[in-house]
Order: structure tokens, then sequence, then C-alpha cells
């Protein structure tokens, strides 16, 4: 069966949104976290995307003992880490430290759950 180039570009692009929103909502709650502009929270969806397809990857292989030690809870390290690297990598995107980091990679994951939730109804 074929697939439909276009069922996938809209579900990539879908999925940006929705991750854009995501990130501009949690970092309107949270203080820590600085989202100058819309436009720099689908900066940030983007950059996000190819981190966790390149730079993540590599650094859950580097810590496969420290995250087998502590039953998978490194994890949460190795996701504020690429938060912290897609922060060196825009302008108008701050992370205020390691706690507000790890607020906002839960806050986005719990914001995306509910949202791509409500598209499946």
């Amino acid at each position: 069966m074929a697939h439909n180039s276009d069922s996938h570009t809209g579900g990539f692009l879908r999925n940006l949104l929705v991750n854009t929103l995501s990130i501009f909502a949690a970092a309107y709650v949270l203080s820590g976290i600085q989202v100058d502009t819309l436009t720099i929270a689908l900066i940030l969806a983007i950059v996000m995307a190819v981190l966790n397809v390149t730079l993540k990857p590599l650094l859950i292989l580097i810590t496969i003992p420290l995250t087998v030690i502590t039953f998978g809870l490194f994890l949460l390290v190795v996701n504020v880490l690429v938060l912290y690297a897609a922060e060196a990598l825009i302008d108008g995107f701050a992370i205020a430290g390691f706690w507000w980091a790890l607020a906002f990679s839960l806050l986005v994951t719990f914001v995306n759950s509910i949202l791509f939730g409500l598209d499946k109804n």
C-alpha cells in the first residue's frame, strides 16, 4: 500500500503546531522559563524535534549504565540536557535552572498528551 505524502506532512505540521502551543503555554505558566514570542516557540519546537532525533539518542546510549542504575529516572536528566542544548542554540529562549527545565519538560509532555488526546476524539 502506498503512503500518501500529504498525510505525513499534515501529521508533522499538526504535531509541530501542538508542540509549539504546548511550549508557549508551559513557558507562560513557569516563571523560570522564558520564550519571548510564539515564533520563538515554533523555532524551539523545530529545534527540539531535530535534537530529539539526533542528540537525544546519542545521550541515551552514552548514559545507559546510569539509566539502568536509576531505573530510568536518568532519562529525565537527558531531557533537561537536550533542553539546555536548545537554549544554547536559540536566542529568546532561556532556562533559569535545572529544576525549571525539568518542570518545563514535564509540563510540555503533559500539555501535549492533553492536546493529542483531544485530537483523537
